[in-house]
């Protein structure tokens, strides 16, 4: 990054961690855009004379923050790797992955992780960080893959739990293990032995000192001696032999001058005490900072190493690290550096906001210190960054940084990420010349999406013609995305627009910004319910808080309240912070503004709506909802653990996991708060420890969470007769327990399929129907399948129809009852499907494998690569490399199959089939 020649400001020695003002612009905040007289005003206005006085009270409040006009609207430049063949560049990775040497391994799945961030699938990011800790070598590797794993789960923001806590927790996240270098092959679930050591006790009235030795040698420390065994201090040290044993004239010396050693009396004392029991708890912390520094001197490595070692045990808080790591970089000690890093490491986001720490890492010497023991690693900036940059995209502590992980960058991968995410920041910053040269900078590392990047800061320039030329050479060259149209789209003129943005959404329907585009576009037309429409479909299947807000505003602009209010709520449960209106006005103040146009609730009326919302598969309303309640009865863990749940059903797992942790801070017993922990274990990949988690809230005391936990933990393998009765067992307990409908209807269902998939139907069908008549509508579905079993298709069908009448979110049900019709009529249940839900995947797989059966070969390869552009599903790789495998491509049907092994290297079929067609390959 030096060599690029940007501002020097970072070159210079002052730090400055980040600060309250810097996070109050997260990256939440929608892209910056300039105040324009919309027609928003005129709709706000306009007021019912018999609500006159309150409506135009809320419109003038509201009419300073005003709409974005189409002018100014623009997807942001996403801060993270995006190839421009992600199948082809995960095949790639998992051909490295397979022929490189265990020390490359950890290396690689943090460049599988990069290359995923993309997908926002946070189960499987975790996946890749278990896996690069799991096949960690040194100690650094393993000390800031665990701090990431634990960051990822947050456990900063549990009550109650140190940073430095490791009592009989995962192994891959031990506190102790992560500094002993080497290569350990250890389960993700392997626990480690912490809780079960018992500390030694210092008892020097035990120890067997060899006193009958002859000290034959002393050294003098001004006017003290300290007699010592001679062999024994050679053996120290090869120089100490020497000098002791060899033609040096202190051989032959009864008394050594030693005063201008550096070393005090006290520690020449400890020196020959460790010299005959190699032991250092007998003497404090300072002391042996004096040895370190000694073995250090005289080359003593077997005591430098135990100092190196002792040291790192003891450092338990960023204030003992602060001390510390000068030390040990001093000296050159890296478990001790490494030690004090895994400190400060834990501590983040926390640490950030401490200038001390960060001038650790920041000036300008930070790399040069840090490489004294080998640590000036991408790794260890590259998770700092990512911190950094949720905390805040434009803050001094995050360029910094950046820029640190830069100059660390070795390969190509490395530096485009750098690069592209410096990038990113400064174009946060308005600092559109700088950007420029970084995007540039990460293009010619090979990162294509980064000439995205030079378009957007060119057209900042006053650059437009340069920036649609950027853009549609890329479309030329390379093979056409979603995002080269969508960028397109902000330099063209006209009808242009309208058909980039088109194809965007054809090519990449996930994308929101041509949404928010066209949705605009008729709001400025005055068709502000078309406006509501566009904005419905991308809504209907993938939740952000921007469209919310811009829906949000709709329904001001419409003077419905109840809608707005909903949208706003829901909102604020994704992103509590959210700022709304580019900036201007919190999420929260605007549910203020709005709380006097919407009726008031109390708790049972809430309650009374939430089934309600429930029932009919309302999510959104459901979310908002809860949100009401929270309000009413701030901290009630049960309703936080509700809207984690849904917010788990939305596919929010961030969101869901901050509810978890809330409900899990805020439970009144020990029994609860295992059960929410449980869960968080469970979700952040960690079976056994939610199982433990859940037999101790079980036996402090029966209830239905800990029963149903226990139940749903087991039922997510493959279950034998056994295990499934067992599981019966569990589920028959939790509904014995108190609870509401909501959750008993759930474990119903549960019950239901456990039964199906036991060949009970006639139990499973009584399950369903206990399960309808508590209004758990989702039961439907169940009941459907047990009519197929049965052979009642059409009864079947109709159960699915039923679904479909009362559920508000029905693309699944659509799907569902897919499976109980004909060709033709399934067919046209699965294109309603991917209309509601362009990202559900089971429609692709049927139309192709449909293709393929009336040989439509080419045509099949089409309607799976036309989703995996967008959506790179491990069924949808798999499926394609058995087409390429029928068509006789073993070339393409081996980088799917490696492609699809990236993503779950465990997944049976696909094993089987890379073998298949590698033993193919290799007979052709």
């Amino acid at each position: 990054m030096r060599g690029m020649k940007l501002n020097e400001r970072f070159k210079t020695t002052q730090v400055h961690a980040l600060n309250s003002s810097e996070t109050s612009g997260k990256r939440n905040k929608a892209c910056d855009v300039v105040n324009s007289a919309h027609k928003i005003r005129s709709f706000l206005s306009r007021s019912k004379s018999n609500s006159k006085s309150t409506t135009t009270g809320i419109a003038n409040l509201v009419l300073p923050f005003q709409l974005p006009s189409i002018a100014t609207l623009e997807p942001c430049i996403e801060p993270c790797l995006k190839p421009i063949n992600l199948v082809e560049s995960l095949a790639e990775l998992y051909h490295r992955l397979e022929r490189c040497h265990q020390s490359q391994k950890a290396l690689l799945f943090v460049e599988q992780y990069s290359l995923l961030c993309n997908l926002r699938d946070q189960k499987l990011l975790r996946r890749c960080l278990k896996k690069a800790r799991q096949n960690s070598v040194d100690v650094l590797s393993k000390v800031v893959l665990s701090a990431w794993l634990r960051f990822e789960r947050r456990e900063d923001e549990l009550e109650g739990v140190s940073s430095m806590e490791c009592v009989g927790g995962c192994i891959l996240e031990c506190l102790k293990v992560n500094l002993v270098h080497g290569f350990s092959l250890c389960s993700i679930n392997d626990r480690c032995q912490c809780g079960q050591e018992t500390k030694q006790e210092t008892n020097t009235e035990s120890l067997c000192l060899p006193d009958e030795e002859k000290k034959d040698v002393c050294f003098c420390i001004g006017n003290e001696e300290i007699n010592c065994v001679r062999w024994r201090i050679a053996a120290l040290s090869d120089p100490f032999k020497a000098m002791l044993y060899g033609g040096f004239s202190e051989s032959k010396m009864r008394k050594i001058e030693f005063t201008k050693s550096g070393l005090c009396p006290k520690g020449m004392r400890a020196v020959e005490l460790y010299s005959r029991t190699k032991r250092l708890d007998l003497f404090t912390p300072k002391t042996i900072l004096e040895l370190l520094s000694f073995a250090s001197r005289f080359c003593c490595e077997e005591m430098k190493s135990a100092c190196d070692a002792y040291l790192a045990s003891i450092v338990g808080s960023v204030d003992d690290a602060l001390i510390l790591i000068d030390y040990g970089l001093e000296e050159r000690a890296p478990i001790l550096v490494a030690s004090c890093l895994q400190v400060f490491l834990r501590e983040l986001p926390e640490s950030l906001y401490n200038s001390k720490v960060m001038k650790i890492f920041c000036n300008s010497e930070a790399n040069e210190r840090l490489a004294i023991v080998g640590y000036d690693s991408f790794l260890l900036y590259y998770f700092l960054s990512q911190v950094a940059m949720e905390e805040s995209m434009v803050s001094e502590t995050t360029m910094m940084l950046l820029e640190r992980m830069g100059d660390c960058a070795k390969e190509r991968w490395q530096k485009a990420l750098a690069y592209h995410q410096y990038g990113c920041v400064l174009l946060e910053r308005k600092e559109y010349n700088d950007s420029q040269h970084c995007f540039e900078a990460a293009a010619e590392a090979g990162h294509v999406y980064s000439v995205a990047g030079v378009a957007r800061t060119k057209h900042k320039q006053s650059q437009p013609c340069s920036a649609y030329k950027l853009i549609s050479s890329l479309i030329f060259e390379h093979k056409p995305a979603g995002w080269m149209y969508q960028e397109r789209a902000l330099y063209d003129t006209g009808s242009e627009t309208s058909f980039d943005l088109d194809v965007a959404t054809e090519l990449d329907p996930s994308l929101s910004y041509p949404y928010k585009y066209r949705a605009l576009a008729k709001v400025e037309e005055k068709q502000i319910e078309d406006g509501i429409l566009e904005l419905n479909k991308i809504i209907g299947f993938k939740l952000s808080p921007d469209c919310l807000e811009l829906r949000a505003w709709f329904f001001i602009a419409l003077q419905d309240y109840d809608s707005a209010m909903r949208d706003i709520r829901a909102l604020l449960t994704l992103e509590p912070n959210y700022v709304t209106s580019h900036g201007k006005i919190t999420g929260k103040y605007l549910v203020h503004l709005l709380s006097h146009e919407v009726q008031q609730k109390s708790q049972a009326e809430c309650w009374m709506q939430l089934y309600e919302q429930w029932t009919s598969v309302d999510d959104i309303g459901s979310l908002a909802i809860i949100h009401r309640m929270l309000e009413n009865e701030p901290a009630k863990s049960l309703i936080e653990f509700r809207q984690s749940l849904l917010l788990l059903r939305l596919n929010c797992q961030k969101a869901a996991m901050r509810s978890l942790r809330m409900a899990r801070n805020h439970s009144s017993t020990t029994q609860e708060r295992l059960t929410y922990e449980g869960w968080i274990m469970y979700d952040t990949g960690y079976r056994e420890e939610t199982l433990a988690r859940a037999d101790r809230s079980i036996t402090i005391q029966k209830s239905f969470e800990a029963f149903f936990l226990k139940a749903y933990v087991l039922a997510d393998t493959n279950l034998d007769p056994e295990s499934s009765s067992y599981v019966i067992q569990l589920l028959e307990a939790a509904l014995k327990c108190p609870s509401d409908g909501l959750r008993k209807g759930q474990a119903l269902n549960n019950l239901g399929s456990i039964y199906v998939d036991c060949g009970k139907l006639d139990l499973a069908k009584a399950c369903y129907e206990n399960a309808l008549a508590i209004r758990h509508t989702r039961a439907h579905q169940g009941l459907a399948r047990v009519y197929d079993q049965k052979n009642q298709r059409k009864a079947a069908y109709d159960e699915m129809t039923k679904l479909i009448e009362k559920a508000a979110s029905n693309a699944s049900a659509y799907e569902k009852r897919s499976e109980y019709c004909d060709r033709e009529m399934a067919m046209s249940d699965l294109d309603v499907a991917t209309q509601l839900d362009p990202l559900r995947t089971y429609p692709y797989r049927y139309r192709a494998a449909v293709m393929m059966d009336e040989q439509k070969e080419t045509e099949a390869v089409e309607e799976l690569s036309k989703a995996i552009n967008f959506k790179p599903d491990l069924q949808m790789l798999h499926l394609r490399a058995a087409f390429y495998e029928s068509m006789g491509d073993l070339n393409s049907a081996l980088k799917d199959c490696q492609a699809a092994l990236c993503l779950d290297p465990n997944h049976t079929d696909t094993l089987d089939l890379y073998q298949r067609v590698q033993k193919l390959s290799f007979q052709s």
